[in-house]
């Protein structure tokens, strides 16, 4: 299908992004690499009056270190999440899935910050930054605020940025050496995931489980109280509510989690 007609605004900074978001309130959309609002445009599920572009905005690319964390600029597209040196010693876990998120057109395209914001529960980059517990910097015409990423995804696509925010940063700690994991199962390298985990040290989070990414909660208790690895994975499936679909019935989905669970803890074992 085609979209249907909009008006383009191309941003110059991030500041002028934020106004222009002020002045056509509800009836704006940011872009950053596309990925996510254009094919909702296209089946009509989305029908922003404006769209905002901010593909210009240059100095919201980066990854730098910050002593304790790793700042990355919302803007950062995948392919260079996935190369850069300083993540793959420090975060190797987010270099390591940011190469695994469709193929390289995506990745040369789409960006941290897109697949943040957007909120998709089948997204691979979300769950992972729970799993490391990251904080958001978000900017609007009042200033910028940080948002713990716990905070973050209220529901399906739908997150904390109040009306205009901008998501401009994801700060990223630096994990204290422990083992990290990310295991997904797909139809097709290119698909979302249909179950995915990802683990750093006790932190275990799940892809596509729920409205939202989730924390395995009842899979940290298990290890917490030192259980193994498979006895730990048993209890992936409690609390979440997977959906069932053309791809996958809910009670798949759930067996999947238990699998891919107990693969990543005992893979992160063997890093630790």
């Amino acid at each position: 299908m085609i979209p249907s007609s909009f008006t383009y605004k191309r941003a110059g900074s991030a500041e002028e992004a934020c106004d222009l978001a002020a002045e056509y309130g509800e009836d704006a959309k940011y872009l950053a690499g596309g990925h996510s609002l254009l094919p909702l445009m296209k089946l009509r599920l989305a029908a922003p009056e404006v769209i905002i572009d901010l593909g210009g905005l240059r100095d919201l690319s980066y990854v730098t270190d910050q002593g304790s964390h790793i700042a990355i600029g919302a803007l950062t597209r995948h392919h260079d999440v996935e190369h850069s040196d300083l993540l793959a010693r420090e975060v190797p876990l987010l270099a390591h899935a940011a190469g695994q998120v469709g193929d390289p057109q995506i990745r040369h395209r789409g960006t941290i910050g897109g697949s943040v914001a957007h909120s998709d529960p089948a997204s691979d980059l979300p769950a992972v930054l729970l799993a490391l517990d990251a904080t958001l910097v978000a900017r609007g015409t009042d200033g910028a605020r940080e948002i713990p990423i716990g905070d973050f995804f209220q529901s399906l696509f739908e997150t904390a940025l109040e009306p205009g925010e901008l998501l401009t940063e994801i700060r990223v700690p630096k994990p204290a050496g422990a083992g990290w994991s990310f295991q997904k199962f797909t139809q097709r390298a290119i698909d979302w995931a249909i179950v995915g985990v990802a683990v750093q040290g006790g932190r275990v989070t799940l892809v596509n489980m729920g409205g939202t990414p989730l924390r395995a909660a009842a899979v940290e208790a298990a290890l917490a109280g030192g259980a193994s690895p498979a006895d730990a994975a048993a209890h992936a499936a409690e609390g979440t509510s997977a959906a069932s679909d053309i791809r996958a019935t809910r009670e798949y989905r759930e067996h999947l989690s238990r699998v891919l669970v107990s693969r990543a803890l005992t893979e992160a074992a063997s890093r630790a």
